[in-house]
């Protein structure tokens, strides 16, 4: 049986329960790992490959540079400009000539008070920044339930085809012998008619159960990246709480949409201070230095000598202010406008928490009906199981009718089909609730042989660029494509002896 255990190292207290998907050992199962795929081999897999990860990722480096950026507009700025002049056509009339001119300035400018603008906007950015590691780990939290879930799926609907295949077959054995008894005298028509039409309605139900199990495997191939190989039951999952209030009580601590909506929220705020710096005063140093050459060709049109140098140097420093009096009332504008949008996100903020508690107690109550569910299906396979053979026995005697043996069997068929789903409802709903929780995302997992992306490490990166000709590796598509992915059919995508697990 596979364990999960607990990821090294995770900032959470160890009073906490997380989930750490376990390296999935095939040899526990008898199998190696080029034979079968593991749940935490897909959940890597997509980690690497799926591109809705690789580009939120992508953004989250997007967000990290406007700190560098709200931050630049309060640093020295510094310009250099040059001006080249050739006077081709010189009017008459001029007592100084010049041929051609070169003039170059520099010029500093150093902020020295914005109103609190520069603060402000960079503080709106940094919090910004944290939003979109919290949003990061969200969408890692929602492509692994994704995944999951596609795992899972692909499990459930290759045991529903294998009871539907089973079904056929037993069924066109049944209708076989009923014909034969039917030749006979010992049954009617009749019995030979509801045979037949048992047959055909499971040869459509296997139909069916082979178009559900391709849409299972081509939603696996869109997140994982590539076709399913044998599957592996995954391994019960830890960290379940106890009530829905527990459960409830870690999510809003922990759940990253809360906690992106919260830095939001904040960033909103600082929007609103730096909405109010537009009316406040704005003083800069600034500093030139200029340089006129006329290549020692400037000339008296009459002839006579003139004392022009070649060159001219002059530096200036100085201070300017600007004092706002009035703009027409665009600076109120624009705070009324930060503060309208500061409701916003906090609302945003309430209605986040609000979704995040519905989700987690629905996938609470979901998980438990699941886990009631498998148990009452586990009852009714055993007791089908015996019904079943008791009307078989009786059928031979003549105590029962072939209808009836019918019944008992497609009974038996639903109830394992039952089970099946169950146990599939009972695992996507565990997992969905912690990663709910915020107790699924890739650093909650171990992902063997996978190095996780760093998101504060991209951004102290990205703080600490000071330079103009600083930049980043050409863009790349890190994700894998599927196109050249074959279609899927309806061939097993199951391990010996695997099964959808329950959670526990």
């Amino acid at each position: 049986m596979q364990t999960l255990r607990l990821k090294a190292g995770s900032r959470r207290p160890a009073a906490r329960p997380l989930v750490a998907v376990a390296l999935a050992g095939a040899s526990l199962i008898g199998l190696s790992p080029a034979a079968a795929e593991t749940l935490q081999g897909a959940l890597a897999k997509a980690y690497q490959t799926n591109p809705t990860l690789n580009a939120a990722r992508a953004n989250q480096m997007a967000t990290d540079e406007n700190v560098p950026i709200q931050r630049a507009a309060g640093l020295p700025q510094l310009t250099l400009n040059s001006t080249f002049n050739e006077n081709v056509l010189i009017p008459g009339g001029q007592f100084v000539i010049i041929p051609r001119t070169l003039v170059t300035s520099m010029q500093l400018q150093v902020p020295i008070y914005q109103g609190g603008l520069i603060k402000f906007n960079t503080k709106a950015a940094d919090a910004r920044v944290l939003a979109g590691e919290e949003t990061l780990r969200g969408t890692e939290a929602s492509v692994f339930s994704q995944v999951v879930a596609a795992y899972n799926d692909v499990l459930r609907d290759t045991q529903i085809l294998e009871f539907n295949r089973t079904n056929v077959s037993n069924l066109e054995v049944n209708l076989r012998a009923t014909q034969d008894r039917f030749e006979v005298g010992d049954l009617t028509r009749t019995d030979v008619a509801q045979s037949e039409a048992r047959l055909a309605q499971a040869r459509a139900d296997l139909r069916n159960a082979e178009a559900n199990l391709i849409a299972s495997k081509e939603r696996y191939i869109q997140q994982v990246g590539e076709p399913p190989a044998e599957l592996t039951p995954p391994p019960p999952l830890p960290g379940l709480p106890a009530s829905v209030d527990e459960a409830v009580e870690i999510a809003i601590k922990e759940n990253p949409d809360i906690a992106a909506a919260t830095k939001n929220s904040e960033a909103a705020g600082f929007d609103v201070k730096a909405a109010r710096a537009g009316r406040l005063p704005r003083l800069t140093g600034i500093g030139n230095v200029n340089r006129n050459d006329n290549f020692n060709g400037a000339r008296a049109a009459s002839g006579l000598p003139i004392n022009i140098p070649s060159t001219q140097e002059s530096a200036v420093i100085g201070a300017q202010l600007q004092m706002p009096l009035y703009q027409g009332g665009r600076p109120s504008a624009q705070i009324r406008q930060a503060q309208a949008r500061r409701t916003a996100a906090m609302e945003t903020q309430i209605g986040t928490e609000r979704a995040v508690i519905q989700q987690v107690r629905a996938a609470f109550a979901s998980w438990r009906a699941s886990l009631d569910v498998i148990r009452s299906a586990e009852s009714a396979i055993a007791a089908n199981s015996l019904s079943l053979e008791g009307v078989r026995a009786e059928n031979g005697v003549g105590n029962r009718t072939i209808i009836e043996v019918l019944n008992a069997e497609q009974e038996l068929i639903n109830a394992r089909v039952i089970l099946a789903t169950a146990r599939r409802n009972a695992y996507v709903a565990g997992f969905t609730l912690l990663a709910a929780m915020g107790n699924a995302e890739a650093r909650d997992l171990d992902l063997d042989g996978v190095a996780l992306y760093d998101a504060k490490a991209n951004y102290r990166s990205a703080k600490g660029q000071f330079l103009d000709w600083t930049g980043r590796d050409a863009p790349m598509i890190r994700s894998t494509r599927t196109v050249t992915t074959p279609a899927q059919n309806a061939a097993s995508a199951l391990a010996d002896d695997a099964t959808v697990a329950a959670p526990k």
